[in-house]
């Protein structure tokens, strides 16, 4: 199991490491007879929990959070028996990494399924993007930017063609495979201070900051290109249509603009149905 552990560690799991190396050491100088750091712990497995929560949406290894449990507890068993050493019992050091190894588990994977809860209240948990209610509270905190700073923002509604016939005669795991593969092409062509979401099954929508409607059309050009690709190379009978709205300030609420970019990607899909 360590081997797959580590194989998926980053940077933040090795912190992790060093501030557990960082209490054990404290906790050796300062143990005796009435102190103690070991409740200390349970802040590198706070930590992990939330790390494996974030990285649980891509679908990484479940099992970080045991791994360091037992890392955690193994650490200050050993460090608790080093200061009397050779008078601990070794019973009593095994008792000790046993139920403490089992309660940083149960704190960790509890920790987890709470940060993972959260995270997914606003995410979609099938391709990691916003989900509606994290969509419309970063369009108003863009309204507001966009209202002081008179510049304007740009909406995409994007709706996949013919996703029901794929999904009907390729399955739902096909289709599953196409909305995150889509999901995938909106990421790498958004900025950090863009939001891409998922609102409905194949529908989902861009919000651009500080982009005009000549760069909007760029945008869009671009993600036509990369999704005509994509969709062809994979052999899927697919494509997706676009509908876009450009705005600035306050003037009109979040339906309205979706409204008015949802008509417009249904006129070019009606478009195409009868070319």
């Amino acid at each position: 199991m360590a081997r797959k552990i580590y194989k998926h560690m980053d940077w933040r799991f090795f912190l992790v490491i060093s501030e557990v190396i960082l209490i054990t050491y404290l906790d050796y100088k300062v143990t005796g007879l009435y102190y103690s750091l070991g409740v200390l712990y349970c802040l590198p497995i706070i930590q992990v929990a939330h790390v494996s929560a974030i990285r649980a949406l891509r679908r990484s290894d479940s099992r970080v959070p045991v791994f360091f449990g037992v890392f955690s507890a193994v650490a200050w068993s050993a460090v608790e028996a080093a200061v009397v050493w050779p008078f601990f019992p070794l019973n009593a050091l095994a008792l000790n990494i046993i139920t403490r190894a089992i309660t940083f588990t149960v704190l960790g994977r509890v920790m987890a399924k709470l940060f993972k809860e959260r995270e997914y209240s606003r995410k979609d948990p099938l391709t990691g993007l916003a989900n509606r209610l994290e969509f419309i509270e970063r369009f108003e905190v863009e309204r507001s930017r966009s209202e002081r700073s008179g510049e304007p923002y740009s909406i995409l509604f994007i709706d996949i063609d013919q996703f029901k016939i794929l999904n009907d005669t390729r399955g739902h795991h096909t289709g599953d495979k196409a909305l995150i593969a889509l999901s995938d092409i909106l990421g790498k062509n958004s900025r950090k201070l863009d939001t891409a979401s998922r609102i409905g099954g194949d529908e989902f929508v861009l919000l651009f900051s500080s982009t005009d409607e000549k760069t909007c059309q760029s945008l869009i050009t671009r993600i036509m290109l990369a999704t005509e690709k994509m969709f062809r190379e994979q052999g899927w009978p697919i494509s997706i249509s676009i509908g876009s709205v450009t705005d600035t300030g306050k003037k009109r609420s979040v339906e309205e603009l979706l409204r008015e970019a949802d008509e417009r990607m249904y006129s070019l899909k009606k478009g195409k149905l009868q070319q």
